[in-house]
């Protein structure tokens, strides 16, 4: 435990010195947030809300992603830990998705003759993502041989032995890492808030991830990631100096999605990441209700953290609230994986 705990500080280290040179870079290729354009309330609501955020650096997750896998691949070349398919499934979910996410943040950001581009549509943009799921989904059935499911309580209570899904675990796991990467997605909306929630849960994966066999490199990871996390947030922190962007919350939130499956906690997933999940649901309720009731919504904005913000809640109370639920969540989902089984 105290080698992954210099592990994790040790990232963070790498990454925070990385940091400061890394803002200026973005400043200097104008790689900053702006405020979309909108004439629906909503969006004209929350552009208001948003307004000190204009001009921030908003390519964090390369940092992020960046910082890990090199300090990661580092630590590989220089102890006696060898690559293996478990490193390289971890490695190529982030690479993939933070590549989706990277190309959808230049086109927000890169100006062609002078005007400039929208982000990706969202057809183009879900293709991509189920083939970046597929991939994923494959290595681990194919290279990982993961292909059961353990149901925490049931098993206990009703001897049952883990599903097993055969070949339909490809499908299962890519819908997984697609629906873990989107509902982080729509939760990076507030200073700190995503970051501070994927700590929570990544800690919550790394008590869980000790009986798997795959522990070693698991765990590993896990620390790498949460030192560079710890960096990150440090910029993070109402009030940000650097956004996460797409680039960071698809691959981040994908990555939590594999973990859970390589450690066959999937099923404890949406209580430990709780607040992705009702952060998602709240966005496709509102979409349900606008086009089932007339346009009446069931929230001020959508996501949740918006609509609290726009209920004249302080953004750090928000925040705050959101990181309390979420570790109370992964409380009960260390609980339920722990003695349910």
């Amino acid at each position: 435990m105290y080698k992954l705990l210099g592990v994790l500080m040790a990232s963070f280290a790498f990454t925070g010195v990385l940091a400061i040179p890394f803002i200026g870079l973005l400043y200097k290729i104008k790689f900053r947030y702006r405020l979309a354009r909108s004439t629906k309330r909503e969006g004209a609501r929350l552009s208001d809300l948003h307004k000190d955020k204009a001009g921030t650096p908003t390519g964090g997750g390369i940092l992020i992603v960046t910082a890990a896998i090199l300090f990661a691949l580092l630590f590989y070349l220089v102890t006696k830990f060898q690559i293996n398919w478990t490193a390289v499934v971890l490695f190529v979910t982030m690479v993939l998705f933070a590549g989706l996410g990277l190309l959808d943040d230049a086109r927000k950001m890169i100006r062609i003759r002078g005007r400039r581009i929208r982000a990706l549509p969202r057809l183009p943009k879900l293709i991509l993502q189920i083939t970046c799921g597929l991939v994923v989904a494959f290595l681990l059935y194919d290279k990982l041989g993961l292909h059961t499911l353990t149901v925490p309580l049931f098993s206990q209570v009703f001897d049952l032995a883990p599903l097993d899904l055969g070949v339909l675990y490809i499908p299962f796991a890519a819908f997984v890492v697609i629906s873990s990467s989107n509902a982080f997605n729509i939760t990076d909306g507030l200073d700190g808030l995503a970051t501070g929630l994927l700590l929570i849960a990544l800690s919550a994966f790394w008590v869980l991830a000790g009986n798997s066999v795959f522990a070693g490199d698991v765990t590993l990871f896990i620390a790498v990631i949460m030192g560079s996390l710890l960096a990150f947030l440090y910029f993070n922190i109402f009030p940000a100096r650097l956004f996460m962007g797409d680039t960071g919350s698809l691959a981040l939130g994908a990555m939590l999605a594999v973990l859970a499956l390589v450690v066959d906690q999937v099923l404890v997933l949406p209580i430990i990441g709780g607040m992705f999940v009702i952060e998602l649901l709240s966005s496709f309720l509102q979409i349900a209700s606008k086009r089932l009731r007339d346009g009446k919504r069931l929230f001020d904005i959508a996501p949740l953290h918006f609509h609290f913000q726009a209920r004249g809640w302080d953004e750090t109370k928000v925040t705050m609230r959101f990181w309390l639920f979420g570790a109370m969540l992964a409380f009960l989902g260390i609980f339920i994986s722990i003695f349910g089984k």
